[in-house]
C-alpha cells in the first residue's frame, strides 16, 4: 500500500468515527432494571442494541425517527431504550434475549419478547413493530 494511499484511508476511518450518531427523542439509555420499570409503568419497551459506529443502526434510527414523528402515539406507548453495543455486548440483557448482534431492535411486553428486527433498515420492517405496539397490544 502506498504511503499516500494509507493516509487517505486513516483520514477517512477518523472522520467516519467522527460522525454523529442519530439520536432518538426521548430514548432511555439501557440501565439493569430499566426494561421491569417502564414494563410496570404499562409501556412497551423497544431495546435498540446500537453502536455509534454502525451505519445499519444508524439506518434503523433514522426510519425510528421519522416514524416517531409521524405517530406520536409511539411515544405513549412506548418506552424507547438504547443498548449500546459496545459496553453491553455480554450483558445479561443481552445473553438472556439471545441477540446475535447490534442493529437489533426488540419489542418487549409484559409477557416477554413480541417480535425483533434484525438488521433490517426498511420502513416496512420497523413500522410493523410499531404498529404491533399501538395496535396489537
Amino acid at each position: 500500500m502506498k504511503r499516500r494511499d494509507f493516509l487517505t484511508l486513516g483520514a477517512l476511518g477518523t472522520a467516519a468515527l467522527a460522525l454523529p450518531s442519530v439520536a432518538l427523542g426521548d430514548e432511555l439509555v439501557y440501565r439493569p432494571g430499566i426494561v421491569e420499570q417502564e414494563l410496570k409503568a404499562g409501556r412497551l419497551v423497544l431495546l435498540d442494541f446500537y453502536a455509534p459506529w454502525c451505519g445499519t443502526c444508524r439506518a434503523q434510527r433514522r426510519v425510528i425517527e421519522a416514524l416517531r414523528a409521524e405517530n406520536p402515539e409511539y411515544d405513549r406507548r412506548i418506552a424507547f431504550v438504547e443498548v449500546d453495543w459496545d459496553s453491553h455486548r455480554k450483558a445479561e440483557i443481552t445473553r438472556k434475549l439471545k441477540i446475535p448482534r447490534r442493529s437489533t431492535l426488540v419489542l418487549l411486553s409484559p409477557e416477554g419478547e413480541v417480535g425483533r428486527v434484525v438488521a433490517e433498515t426498511s420502513r416496512e420492517a420497523i413500522k410493523g413493530l410499531l404498529d404491533w405496539a399501538v395496535e396489537g397490544s
